[in-house]
């Protein structure tokens, strides 16, 4: 099967059944042990040092892997994306454009999957059989959600792992569903792990996954991963085709739309505070100002750049801001 890069979340489904092994860039630029040479490729290419890291990542990721075709998503995704999409074009590199469309209608979003699947000639028939397929393997990511957030075995770390590695399912939905099989073996046998703060991590997968292990030092877990469980369609059972189930994907619309999940989230997860990430020069940043508004609980926003572990800086804001919420149990416990 040929290769297809992701510039983030597509319908998959489409491409699988086109015959492409889909392959997220994002998942490519940050698992690898040298990525910093992929923002170094983009930079010695001509991209300021004043743009999104992970922009950057994508673009060396991609040269360097030698990826021929791609799917950028142009609405609905980074507002980077289309000058990105110009510069690979100017590589060589052949694009498929995506939009999840900014008016949210189920109509519009009906017709942009259309286009995306007369683009790969396939139909809508084919395309279901995947859909039924991946959400299978998508049934047992859910199952270690709730080995975090319910049992209290699975980390913060594996549900951020496992949630965002189905955006591509690791190019390999077969190999990739055996792993989730011995994960979820594994993690059951453990003891549960309860401690004082339940976190929930909101905004894009962070370039610092050392957030969760440090948190945890901090008599703090992270039992939410908020874009991460979208990458893995969590309400994919109760769409009754794909195009409900990108319907219903929050990432891609607005604020608002996100903020009623998030608000439910919250409540069944009984979270104590949300550490919300940004990257660095990104728009998304924009959105905490509404989520602060609007969300009833404690939020502290945090800003990622190129390095890929915390700074001190921010290692002292979260030590603070958790010392603040432990405080604020506490009160809470002497009222009741």
């Amino acid at each position: 099967m040929k290769k297809i890069g992701l510039t983030t979340t597509v319908p998959v489904e489409v491409l699988i059944a086109a015959g492409y092994t889909p392959v997220d860039l994002n998942n490519l630029f940050i698992t690898s042990k040298d990525y910093i040479k992929y923002i170094d490729i983009a930079e010695r290419d001509g991209f300021p040092k004043s743009l999104c890291t992970w922009i950057k990542g994508i673009y060396g990721a991609c040269l360097q892997n030698n990826i021929k075709e791609i799917v950028g998503v142009v609405e609905g995704d980074c507002s980077n994306t289309k000058a990105l999409i110009e510069v690979l074009q100017l590589r060589g590199i052949k694009v498929y454009p995506f939009s999840f469309p900014h008016s949210h209608k189920k109509v519009d979003v009906e017709h942009k999957i259309n286009k995306f699947m007369n683009i790969f000639k396939v139909t809508i028939k084919e395309v279901e059989i995947v859909r039924k397929r991946l959400n299978k393997v998508r049934s047992l990511v859910k199952k270690i959600d709730e080995l975090t957030y319910i049992n209290n075995k699975a980390t913060g770390f594996e549900n951020n792992l496992y949630q965002v590695s189905s955006s591509d399912f690791n190019g390999d939905a077969e190999a990739f569903e055996n792993d989730l099989k011995k994960a979820i073996s594994s993690i059951k046998n453990r003891k549960p792990i309860n401690r004082k703060l339940r976190l929930g991590y909101i905004g894009v997968p962070p370039m610092t996954p050392d957030i969760y292990e440090f948190v945890e030092n901090l008599n703090a877990s992270f039992v939410y991963n908020e874009v991460q469980r979208e990458f893995a369609f969590p309400r994919a059972e109760i769409a009754l085709n794909i195009y409900e189930q990108y319907f219903d994907y929050t990432y891609p619309y607005d604020t608002q739309f996100r903020i009623i999940e998030l608000q439910k989230q919250i409540d069944e997860r009984h979270l104590d505070g949300i550490i919300h990430y940004t990257q660095a020069f990104c728009y998304r940043a924009v959105a905490n100002i509404v989520l602060k508004e609007k969300l009833d609980i404690p939020i502290l926003n945090i800003e990622g750049d190129k390095l890929n572990s915390l700074d001190a800086r921010t290692k002292l804001r979260l030590e603070a801001f958790l010392d603040m919420l432990i405080d604020l149990k506490e009160a809470k416990k002497c009222e009741s």
